[in-house]
């Protein structure tokens, strides 16, 4: 080898090795930024299916809401509130009917309360007069104990009687007090919680139509990273045109060395060189001008999702029900809401004390016409023993004559004294069934359709704050999730930002090739069919029709490399095809 080819390759080999460290930094670089980039992507995915998943489970929580049908509950409960005054108002006419069925009863009583004493009168008069009769002094007695035994009963049937008008007077006077409190806050209180109700059903209603716009926005950044994570493969395009580039040096040093290389001059090495050099510099500035492209659409799209997580962090404080930064915000609106129902509970309590009042006093009223009754048939007992002791008086007294006389006219007496206290009993039966009537209209108005308003509010309570926690829970995770995103898109922006790192890098390597290029490029045309077989290995490097089109456009092809050359597919028409003509 002469001296001139001597040092022509050693410039070659200097210039060589410098390009290739440049471009083997940017490679490195290239293939640092997007795999770092697309770690950083797929995490992103991954908290955009938590916050999607956080959001369907805020979802399950809104139709199992709508499923215990709270806003129903409640509704039920104010119709039953309304219903109280008129409720109220039949109950007060219905104790007042019973307080005078009472009334009429007791005077019944007292009827007989005073036949009694009557005919302890005359039987304590058939004992004197018989005082001297040794065959009446007996019977005498027994009537009396009869008696005594009479006026017992009759006593504590009017007993009975006592304490059930003090249970009615009782009851009428503390549903005067309800009555009036009733004016005062059913109106209100049913109107709160008639507006409570369609709070709730509104209050559900904002929140699934929010919910489904933040999952909107949710998916469509989804849909965007994972179009963002299928265009970062510019970067692995990028990675490998660089490498055919550094293979194309590689071949031109081992075509150099080879036998066919051997057999070219000093001056048509440099020519060839100097048209490599035009390739690679035309193959990086192609490269570059698509990177610059793809890698700003990337960076673009990516800043775009800050624009949708600020939207989603929106929608989630507004679903939280309050603004951001605001320290005064009401929180949770189903924590109010379950507030104002609390509050109304303890007027619904005074309702069912009232209707438990009322339970009793239907009860006691229904015992005692039992009680009553059976009186009734122990006093009629004795009078029927007093009926027939003194009629076997009187039949006595007819066979004494004179003497018997004066005890025949008292024992008359207590006949027709005792047949009274049949008037009074029967009246006294005849007024039980109104009796029992007026305490089962006292009794319905006491109970609701299903169980007591205060059962019934305590169980909306329940499922209002089991709602609300529920959601005040699935609402936290929504917020950690949503701060992620946010946190996750902002990391990412940074680390995608590949024009003002790598595009400088890749475009000072495309400078490089081309101040070495020259501004000439040497006509090879006469060594077309020396340096055939190196046309070929470069060629078949490529997997790019792009590639293949900047190679042709500077080493035009030769019937030997085209008979050698792979099909070439259809060309490109758009950036889009052009892309997916960069795949394998």
């Amino acid at each position: 080898m002469t001296n001139a080819t001597a040092s022509a390759q050693t410039a070659f080999y200097a210039s060589g090795s410098n390009i290739s460290q440049t471009l083997e930094s940017a490679r490195s670089q290239v293939e640092e930024r997007f795999l770092e980039g697309g770690t950083v992507l797929l995490s992103v995915m991954d908290v955009l299916n938590r916050l999607l998943t956080s959001l369907d489970q805020i979802t399950k929580a809104l139709d199992n809401n709508e499923a215990s049908d709270t806003s129903a509950d409640l509704n039920a409960t104010v119709q039953n509130l309304i219903e109280l005054p008129g409720a109220e108002q039949n109950r007060q006419q219905a104790l007042t009917a019973l307080a005078q069925t009472g009334s009429e009863l007791h005077r019944h009583v007292a009827d007989m309360q005073e036949t009694m004493r009557y005919l302890r009168t005359f039987a304590v008069t058939v004992k004197i007069t018989g005082a001297g009769l040794a065959e009446f002094a007996g019977f005498a007695q027994e009537i009396l104990e009869r008696i005594y035994s009479g006026t017992d009963e009759v006593n504590r049937f009017a007993n009975h009687l006592d304490s059930l008008h003090k249970e009615i007077k009782l009851a009428l006077s503390f549903g005067g007090n309800l009555a009036k409190n009733y004016a005062d806050t059913v109106p209100a209180v049913a109107r709160a919680l008639k507006d409570d109700a369609k709070k709730i059903t509104d209050h559900r209603q904002n929140l699934g139509a929010i919910a489904r716009d933040v999952g909107a926005i949710a998916r469509g950044v989804q849909s965007k990273v994972a179009s963002t994570l299928s265009a970062l493969q510019i970067g692995d395009i990028t990675r490998q045109r660089i490498e055919h580039v550094q293979s194309t040096f590689s071949l031109l040093e081992d075509f150099f060395t080879s036998e066919d290389g051997a057999k070219l001059g000093t001056d048509a090495r440099k020519r060839l060189q100097n048209v490599i050099h035009h390739l690679t510099a035309a193959q990086m500035a192609d490269m570059c001008g698509d990177f610059q492209r793809d890698s700003r659409n990337v960076v673009q799209t990516i800043t775009s999702f800050r624009q949708d997580t600020q939207e989603i962090l929106r929608l989630r404080d507004q679903m939280s029900g309050q603004s951001r930064g605001s320290e005064n915000s009401d929180g949770n609106f189903m924590r109010a809401l379950e507030s104002s129902v609390s509050a109304a509970h303890e007027i619904v309590k005074q309702v069912d004390a009232a209707s438990h009042q009322a339970d009793q006093v239907s009860q006691s009223t229904l015992g005692t016409a039992a009680t009553l009754l059976h009186s009734i048939g122990a006093i009629r007992a004795v009078k029927t023993d007093i009926h027939y002791m003194a009629l076997n008086t009187n039949l006595r007294c007819s066979r004494l004559g004179e003497e018997g006389k004066s005890i025949n006219v008292v024992t008359a007496e207590l006949r027709i004294f005792a047949g009274k206290l049949d008037d009074s009993a029967d009246a006294i039966v005849n007024g039980l069934p109104a009796l029992e009537a007026s305490a089962g209209r006292v009794a319905p108005a006491a109970g609701t359709k299903n169980g007591s308003l205060a059962e019934s509010l305590t169980s909306a309570v329940g499922t209002i704050s089991s709602a609300a926690n529920l959601m005040e829970d699935e609402l936290k995770v929504l917020a950690e999730h949503g701060r992620e995103v946010a946190t996750r898109i902002n990391l990412l922006i940074g680390k995608l930002d590949f024009q003002h790192d790598l595009g400088d890098v890749l475009a000072r390597c495309a400078d490089v090739l081309e101040t070495v290029a020259g501004d000439q490029i040497a006509d090879i045309s006469d060594i077309a069919e020396a340096i055939a077989p190196l046309d070929r290995r470069i060629f078949k490097l490529y997997t790019m029709v792009q590639e293949r089109n900047v190679h042709r456009d500077i080493i035009p092809a030769t019937e030997e490399t085209t008979a050698a050359a792979p099909a070439e597919p259809a060309k490109a028409q758009s950036d889009e095809d052009l892309f997916e003509d960069a795949l394998f």
